[in-house]
């Protein structure tokens, strides 16, 4: 009679040697309860209430691509948490910022991490940004059930496509409906209002810390009309996340980088409440 694996300690054989590149796939046929889209909730009525994170922005420059988000979740009228962090490196390359239901965003994110890596170890080689981009909204698509009970997670993904040598953005749906997004974008509850700063303020040929200087411009002017974002706390030192990926890779600003550009702003607008004006012309 064949020894139960799981009695003996060890992994059985199908998970020593996995037939796919895809651990999402692998997960799906072995352990299809260990994603978050199978989970079975309890039936509940009205809205379930839950941290949400909120405004992530992102703008492209010669040299890469910058993605950024503020540091506020929300659970209905109240500030759940103040210095959440909503951006996270996918690879090397790559990074996603999180809008949505927190708990399964930062979940969903870490899957993502494992799907890119469990790729990279199987096949010996880096999935093209456009191929993560794409197993990205597969995983949002998995979470469809989800979402449709109030549990939603819409990220922003971006990169520097070491191909084309040029940063890219790409946005999703709910759905994982997948748009690529050019110059600029944001999503979240704020994003309406990022989008609009940006609008004003982007141009094609930004240096680096010009584009650091926009997003952070873009979440300030979110959180001056959405109460779900949050703007630099000067008093609790808490800035938003700010990222920058060229093709030396990822590279996350420090607190005091972050800070610096904050309080600079921050100035000015003592001068200009409403930000920046652009040009009629």
């Amino acid at each position: 009679m064949e020894a139960n694996p799981r009695s003996t300690g060890r992994l059985p054989a199908a998970f020593l040697t996995p037939g796919s590149s895809s651990f999402m796939d692998f997960i799906s046929e072995h352990q299809p309860e260990m994603l978050p889209g199978n989970r079975q909730l309890p039936p509940v009525k009205g809205v379930i209430e839950a941290p949400h994170g909120t405004t992530i922005v992102a703008v492209t420059f010669p040299g890469g691509v910058v993605l950024a988000g503020d540091r506020r979740a929300t659970m209905g009228n109240m500030i759940a948490q103040r210095d959440i962090e909503k951006v996270f490196p996918a690879d090397e390359h790559s990074a996603v910022g999180i809008a949505g239901t927190a708990g399964l965003a930062v979940e969903m994110v870490k899957l993502f991490q494992l799907e890119l890596e469990h790729f990279e170890k199987v096949e010996g080689a880096t999935l093209s940004l456009e191929g993560k981009a794409n197993r990205l909204s597969t995983m949002i698509r998995s979470n469809l059930g989800l979402a449709l009970q109030g549990l939603a997670v819409v990220p922003l993904f971006a990169g520097y496509d070491i191909d084309r040598e040029r940063g890219r953005i790409f946005s999703y749906d709910v759905t994982g409906g997948r748009s690529e997004e050019h110059g600029y974008a944001a999503t979240g509850s704020g994003s309406i209002f990022a989008r609009g700063a940006m609008k004003k303020l982007y141009k094609e040929d930004l240096t680096e810390e010009q584009a650091t200087t926009l997003v952070i411009q873009a979440l300030y002017d979110a959180a001056d009309d959405d109460s779900a974002t949050g703007g630099p706390d000067v008093a609790r030192r808490i800035y938003p996340i700010v990222t920058v990926i060229t093709d030396e890779g990822f590279r996350k600003l420090t607190d005091e980088e972050s800070s610096e550009i904050a309080r600079a702003i921050l100035e000015r607008r003592l001068e200009q409440p409403d930000g920046p004006r652009a040009a009629l012309l």
